[in-house]
């Protein structure tokens, strides 16, 4: 049940079998504009906190364009006539990428076009990126403009390409394209055709939706740890685990799973059916 409002001018959602899909729609090219970025920082906390939404997957209504950039026209009224100044709180983009970052639900960015700037900083903190070979292009044209990717371009792209990459696209101002962008770990996965893309990222939301929420919540934050000291991870792990235990779909699951075959030779390898047949029944009951 869709309790939640949904109602933004520049994003269209549909939700169904708890995986939220948005489509940004702001022509003539999906720059990121007052309109669009207000949209998205309003809608990403509505989905935080909406327990209906198992999974979010962003998406475009234009084939060629996932997010351009961020407005320019907007970044040249940003004030200037004091000196720059740091702060202890998060900017709000960077508070909105936090959002996709570190809800405790899944947040994947289906990129069949040109993303670029602000957008591709978005996309970043989002915890899985799809592409399209021959059409998905990443480019963080920042620095060619005298200005540096300020949206978190700067600590997401070491951590997903490695420092060296990093560079070249951030001080190269460089296209990176999808073959390029799978390669060095900025998309999961690149397809060769929009179709195979779609049913890809489709279906590995529904499955991500049929597991329980506390695992995903929790295995989510856990993951996120990985820039924690390992011993420190570690430690961090072991006690989300045993929350995890303490859940009664948990308990519910492992019995199912032993019922369905789990843990006998033919059950073991098709443990990936194994798995959804798992969720399915869950969801019945």
């Amino acid at each position: 049940v869709q309790i939640m409002a949904y109602d933004y001018q520049t994003i269209s959602t549909r939700l169904q079998d708890g995986v939220m899909t948005a489509t940004m729609s702001n022509p003539p090219i999906n720059v990121m504009t007052p309109a669009l970025y207000n949209d998205l920082v309003a809608f990403t906390a509505e989905v935080e906190v909406d327990e209906a939404v198992r999974v979010l997957v962003l998406e475009s209504a234009d084939p060629d364009f996932f997010i351009a950039h961020y407005d320019l026209e907007a970044i040249l009224m940003f004030p200037t006539d004091t000196a720059a100044q740091k702060s202890d709180q998060l900017t709000d983009f960077h508070a909105m990428c936090e959002r996709v970052r570190t809800m405790p639900k899944p947040t994947i960015a289906k990129i069949a076009g040109r993303v670029g700037g602000g957008g591709s900083e978005f996309s970043s903190a989002c915890d899985m990126r799809f592409g399209l070979l021959g059409k998905t292009i990443v480019n963080q044209m920042e620095v060619p403009l005298g200005i540096l990717p300020g949206g978190g371009g700067t600590q997401h792209l070491p951590r997903l390409l490695g420092r060296g990459r990093a560079m070249e696209v951030i001080l190269g101002g460089i296209d990176m394209d999808a073959e390029t962008a799978e390669k060095w770990g900025y998309l999961n996965r690149a397809f060769k055709t929009a179709a195979e893309l779609d049913a890809y990222v489709s279906q590995l939301a529904n499955r991500m939706a049929l597991w329980p929420p506390h695992a995903i919540a929790l295995a989510k934050e856990s993951t996120l740890n990985f820039a924690m000291p390992i011993v420190e991870g570690l430690k961090e792990e072991a006690y989300l685990f045993q929350q995890t235990l303490r859940n009664p779909a948990s308990t519910e699951n492992m019995k199912k799973a032993l019922e369905l075959g789990a843990q006998t030779r033919e059950g073991e390898m098709r443990i990936a059916d194994l798995s959804e047949e798992v969720g399915l029944a869950a969801k019945k009951d």
